[in-house]
């Protein structure tokens, strides 16, 4: 009987095509289960465009929210998309987040859901007001860069690498010189995790390839949105990217391909 390549192998076979650059041979080969196929289906384009680049995640509700009012956002999607977001994590050099999320939710930005490696964690803080002792900075798990504005900022906690850039005229840093700094310390494919405006902010600069939102069947009816891009004067000036659609549990997933610049 010919081997059946399931979920567990197609994701190894992807580590594998991570690591190594090249699609494995078996997961060209032997048929596969439908949920192996999904997973390579979704994976496959990031694996197979260029060694740098950068993507995004966002989770919402139908009604466009990523938290509620007072914040809480754990979790609005569920587990399946959890570790759909965690196998990104394992496919990147490095996980982006803004300072608003590294503040409200001390994330720890590893990878735990799945097997595969840690990204280098990236905290966008012009004004250094993530505290040092937040998880990201002491927790010693993965490498850690502090994106920081230039001026007097607090001490760099240990083995935390400490980035300054200049600040632009939206008292933040430009996405693209983000990307830069980060390729040059060979963190070519990058995962822009959060928050809402972070991943808002790239996407309005054109430097994203790819944007990955899963919309959870809930309603929360206020609260903090997922997209804070300039709005469209019209149908006809609105971005219309490809889309493909993935079941996740009972979540559905948008990969919106925005092509190598955006």
């Amino acid at each position: 009987m010919p081997m059946v390549i399931d979920i567990a192998a197609a994701w190894d076979g992807l580590l594998q095509w991570r690591q190594e650059g090249s699609l494995p041979e078996h997961l060209s080969g032997p048929p596969m289960t439908a949920a192996a196929e999904q997973l390579l289906s979704l994976y496959r384009p990031l694996l197979e465009g260029p060694s740098r680049q950068a993507v995004a995640q966002m989770a919402q509700s139908l009604d466009g929210y990523i938290a509620t009012a007072v914040g809480d956002s754990c979790f609005v999607t569920g587990e399946e998309d959890r570790t759909h977001l965690h196998r990104l994590r394992a496919l990147c050099d490095a996980v982006v987040v803004g300072a608003g999320t590294a503040v409200t939710d001390d994330p720890r930005l590893t990878v735990r859901h799945v097997p595969g490696p840690s990204p280098a964690r990236v905290v966008i803080d012009p004004h250094a007001r993530v505290p040092p002792e937040a998880g990201v900075f002491t927790d010693g798990r993965a490498p850690t860069l502090w994106l920081v504005g230039p001026g007097n900022v607090p001490d760099t906690p240990t083995g935390v690498e400490r980035i300054e850039l200049p600040v632009d005229g939206n008292d933040g840093f430009e996405p693209a010189r983000i990307l830069d700094a980060l390729a040059d310390r060979g963190l070519g494919r990058v995962l822009v995790e959060g928050g809402g405006i972070t991943v808002s902010r790239f996407i309005t600069a054109g430097v994203l390839s790819r944007l990955y939102l899963t919309v959870a069947p809930l309603v929360i009816g206020s609260g903090r949105a997922g997209s804070t891009c300039r709005p469209a004067r019209a149908f006809a000036t609105h971005c219309d990217p490809p889309v493909r659609r993935f079941t996740l549990g009972q979540d559905t997933l948008f990969e919106l391909d925005l092509g190598e610049d955006g």
